[in-house]
């Protein structure tokens, strides 16, 4: 299925069907065998096909750079040993270096496990074998419970006894327009003190935030870009911590992501969920067929999803064709523009998308917005899976609200049928979209 605005998408799926068709054929392939190591010992293996040194190199290159790139986003990793052509091998190495065209990814991994990144050539019989864990998360409900769930255009609160919701509430924030921790730090404060003012009590506080945690601390977060380094690490990687510790209550923090994911599998009472928030970016999370997180980073707003030579441009890593410029309030907005649909400058990109959804029956090339984005999704989905177990993928965040999911997940339905997917899509209720991943957040801590 084609896109009826960004004409020129190229899905990555469709990119890496192609390729690994014309090695086939070729008769010229050789093994491209990844294991990528992370914390705790953990690593993910990967294996797929390239042409043999000397045959199409530049191909090969852009095909190695783009799995690994997801890889990186996907499973997250500071160590990766590859067996392939050694010629593909030295170009990788130069990519994925403090000087060469991906040093963003390269040093932002650094910045997440602390340690320095490598990538190790190894002979196929010598590379580590898989070794992958996962964690319970969440499905408590005893006691009374505080969910937080920040998100980059607004942040939602409810609050909960026993697992039945007495709060709730929205509040619209701009935390990426603003450098002031306080601005940050008082905002969580209020949604917080405004739910427990409803509890007797506050026995914990369960927290769904955009970006990378690590026992609770913020490691990386685009929610917090502006504020300033020093500030970070002073006032806002133990900010939902020290908020916690305020109300005397026990706090778990966990990606926004995964949290999408838990409430997906909680209300399915299944495993196998692929969570996705369609928010200011674009977040994605996991839950295994066993119940689990396993660990990963799931940046899915970092991993490519369109291969055209004039993919838009992620402000932040410089790469383009990533996640975040096709399923977030920016590629409504992009998309828009493309539709030559006139959005007011002086509006954040909060309120360009809530014009445009208010004014989804009043324009009619504001339906083929969605459109595009259920073609992009789908797509998406597929590449997805080259990683991921999926049996269900569960759509949330504001740009799912209204009309235009509806268009979204029926076209991806679309798209998933026509290469004979059974991944099914769930797209929750309008009051569980806006305010889901609160009220699961609120399941995260085990006060038992």
């Amino acid at each position: 299925m084609l896109c009826k605005i960004d004409k020129k998408f190229y899905p990555v799926i469709e990119y890496y069907n192609e390729f690994s068709s014309r090695v086939k054929k070729s008769g010229l392939s050789a093994p491209f065998k990844l294991a990528l190591e992370r914390n705790d010992s953990q690593v993910y293996r990967f294996e797929a096909e390239v042409y043999k040194d000397g045959v199409h190199n530049i191909e090969n290159s852009t095909f190695a750079e783009r799995i690994i790139k997801s890889l990186l986003w996907i499973v997250g990793g500071y160590k990766l040993y590859i067996n392939a052509p050694y010629k593909l091998f030295e170009k990788i190495a130069k990519i994925f270096s403090e000087n060469g065209k991906r040093a963003f990814d390269v040093k932002f991994m650094e910045k997440i496990y602390e340690k320095p990144f490598s990538i190790e050539y190894r002979e196929a019989n010598n590379l580590p074998e898989a070794n992958e864990s996962g964690v319970s998360i969440g499905g408590h409900y005893n006691g009374c419970r505080i969910g937080f769930d920040a998100g980059g255009s607004d942040r939602k609160v409810c609050a909960a006894i026993n697992g039945n919701v007495v709060y709730s509430e929205e509040t619209v924030w701009h935390p990426k327009l603003n450098s002031d921790y306080r601005y940050h730090y008082d905002g969580i404060y209020d949604s917080i003190k405004k739910a427990a003012s409803y509890l007797p009590r506050v026995d914990c506080i369960g927290v769904s935030s955009a970006g990378i945690y690590v026992n609770n601390r913020a490691m990386a977060a685009s929610l917090f870009i502006k504020v300033p380094e020093d500030d970070f690490d002073k006032h806002i990687k133990d900010v939902y911590i020290n908020i916690a510790e305020r109300f005397g209550a026990k706090t778990e923090v966990a990606n926004d992501g995964d949290v999408a994911a838990l409430a997906g599998a909680l209300e399915l009472n299944d495993n196998r969920v692929l969570g996705i928030a369609m928010g200011t970016s674009q977040a994605g999370g996991y839950i295994d067929g066993s119940g689990n997180i396993k660990g990963w980073l799931n940046e899915l707003a970092f991993v490519p999803a369109d291969m055209q030579k004039d993919g838009a441009i992620d402000e932040w890593s410089g790469d383009k064709g990533c996640g975040v410029k096709y399923f977030s309030q920016d590629a409504v907005i992009k998309l828009a523009e493309f539709a030559e649909i006139r959005l007011n400058e002086k509006l954040s990109p909060h309120d360009k998308l809530k014009y445009i959804q208010d004014n989804f029956d009043k324009n009619s090339k504001i339906p083929k917005i969605f459109e595009d984005i259920g073609v992009y999704f789908g797509n998406a989905i597929l590449y997805y899976a080259l990683f991921y177990d999926i049996k269900y993928v569960l759509l949330l965040g504001r740009v799912s609200g209204g009309a235009g999911g509806n268009i979204i997940k029926s076209v991806a339905e679309e798209v998933l049928g026509e290469y004979g997917s059974n991944i099914k899509i769930i797209l929750p209720d309008e009051s569980n979209r806006r305010v889901g991943q609160a009220i699961a957040a609120a399941s995260l801590p085990d006060i038992n």
